[in-house]
């Protein structure tokens, strides 16, 4: 017995190691200015999601965050791989002039440490919707492959994406469809040629989102 707590006790430790690890990358990246953490306003409509990713460019999207909160405008939470703070510059000159406000978070600790990790909860504004999480190879604009390739007939309610380096990249995205138009969805996704499975009744979207 003895024996057997003292691997679980092993086993929690080296969880708590690799959370620790995982914080101080991020923690490091955003520090010496390789990630730059953005809030973006932009039109709460089908496909402008497409759109402000367009306006990244190539610029690796390290975290993309969402959750409909309101009909009119979205507010997402965006990770961006920057050379240092003269690209951080450059890429708010570009929001702007392309009409987007933003905010610059990468000095706010509240941000980085809780606020990333708590973009979500239930969205008494979505209607008919349905989760899905998809894998997809990750390379430079896979994001923006990924949005390309779902198209725009649909409005995604909830969005989250977190590059962590691995081979593939993972995303919980919601849709509003009314029933009637799923088995579409559903064809369309078959034809993506992405991994992708239906997470509307894990019991965690149920308690959470």
């Amino acid at each position: 017995m003895g024996r057997r707590n003292s691997v679980a006790e092993s086993r929690r430790q080296s969880n708590i190691a690799f959370t620790r690890l995982r914080y101080v990358a991020e923690v490091a990246e955003v520090g010496e200015q390789r990630e730059a953490i953005i809030a973006v306003t932009i039109p709460e409509r089908p496909g402008a999601f497409l759109a402000f990713c367009a306006s990244l460019g190539d610029r690796a999207v390290t975290e993309f965050n969402y959750r409909l909160s309101a009909r009119n405008e979205a507010h997402v939470f965006v990770g961006v791989r920057v050379a240092g703070r003269d690209e951080l510059d450059a890429l708010g000159a570009e929001l702007t002039g392309g009409g987007y406000a933003w905010v610059d978070l990468t000095g706010d600790d509240l941000a980085k440490t809780h606020v990333r990790h708590m973009v979500g909860g239930r969205a008494a504004a979505a209607t008919d919707e349905v989760l899905y999480t998809f894998e997809f190879p990750e390379r430079p604009g896979a994001l923006r492959q990924f949005l390309q390739s779902l198209g725009t007939r649909w409005n995604i309610s909830l969005f989250h994406y977190r590059n962590h380096g691995a081979a593939f990249g993972r995303v919980l995205c919601g849709f509003e469809v009314p029933a009637a138009e799923r088995p579409a969805l559903r064809e369309r996704l078959d034809q993506l040629g992405f991994s992708y499975r239906e997470e509307s009744g894990n019991p965690a979207v149920r308690l959470f989102l």
